[in-house]
């Protein structure tokens, strides 16, 4: 005798149900790492001597795959098929970058709302990076198509961030709930600081945007006046806060911000345009 559950499809008309598979998601409690680290202490990694020997293919392989693909189509129809397919400058290169991503909350967000961009999380404990690994492939298994153009990397951003991107290549860099360093000896290893803000600043396009966020009032404040007195950004006004769907991802998509907003904290966001030239030194605010 048929199962009760066909028999019935079987009266109705219908076949059936396929039931989609489940996907295995990572769990968080399996990749608790310690929430804070010294960036400063030295560790094992294996860095590009340039950022042009770094193969992202292992990162982005379904996204790179298809753009080569598009390439040689468009050259064939074009009658030009014998030709190069692509130029190593034309070849897609990551637009964002998440330092200290965490658990990728921000991450998996920004994937969807721009499909077209490859984005990169970095992030220096070993679980936690494993953990967004895991997670970004689970979500490309589950939802085919989707989140190719996101990908993590565990690495140490404060001092090897040139080894991975060129000169003007990023166009939105986030710091999201970083490390305080409370202690005025532990400065130095804050991320936001008036030497580490050149280096971002090399990296950044002009016009692209650095975003921070805490829910410490003093780094806020440090944060804001480091980037006040930098004379190659500028404050993003509100308005323009508004109309960008990444700043109102700063707040509440990772772990931290979550955490915050359950126990009812305050956060002070501060989001800085890259300008084209530096900015008379007497504009600077004084840091």
């Amino acid at each position: 005798m048929a199962p009760k559950r066909a028999r019935e499809e079987g009266a109705k008309g219908g076949k059936p149900h396929k039931h989609k598979e489940e996907v295995a998601h990572p769990r968080k409690r399996f990749y608790r790492a310690r929430a804070h680290s010294n960036p400063l202490n030295d560790a094992s990694f294996d860095v590009p001597t340039r950022p042009e020997d770094f193969d992202w293919d292992e990162h982005f392989p379904e996204f790179l795959q298809e753009w080569r693909e598009r390439q040689q189509k468009q050259q064939q129809d074009a009658g030009d098929a014998a030709g190069p397919s692509s130029s190593a400058s034309d070849t897609p290169v990551v637009r964002f970058v998440d330092i200290g991503c965490g658990f990728g909350g921000l991450l998996v967000k920004l994937s969807t709302i721009y499909p077209d961009t490859l984005m990169l999380g970095m992030e220096i404990r070993d679980k936690v990076s494993a953990y967004v690994r895991e997670r970004i492939a689970a979500l490309r298994r589950e939802q085919p198509g989707s989140y190719r153009n996101a990908s993590v990397l565990r690495t140490n951003a404060m001092k090897y961030l040139p080894n991975y991107f060129k000169k003007g290549q990023l166009t939105k860099m986030f710091f999201l709930f970083p490390d305080p360093h409370f202690k005025t000896a532990n400065h130095r290893r804050r991320i936001i600081n008036s030497h580490l803000l050149t280096e971002y600043a090399h990296l950044l396009a002009p016009g692209g945007w650095l975003y921070t966020i805490s829910d410490v009032p003093e780094l806020g404040d440090w944060m804001k006046a480091k980037l006040d007195a930098h004379p190659l950004f500028e404050r993003v006004s509100e308005e323009e806060l508004e109309a960008d769907p990444a700043a109102g991802l700063l707040a509440l998509s990772s772990e931290e911000g979550q955490k915050v907003a359950r126990n009812g904290g305050a956060t002070f966001r501060n989001v800085y345009r890259r300008l084209e030239a530096p900015r008379p030194m007497a504009e600077a605010a004084p840091s």
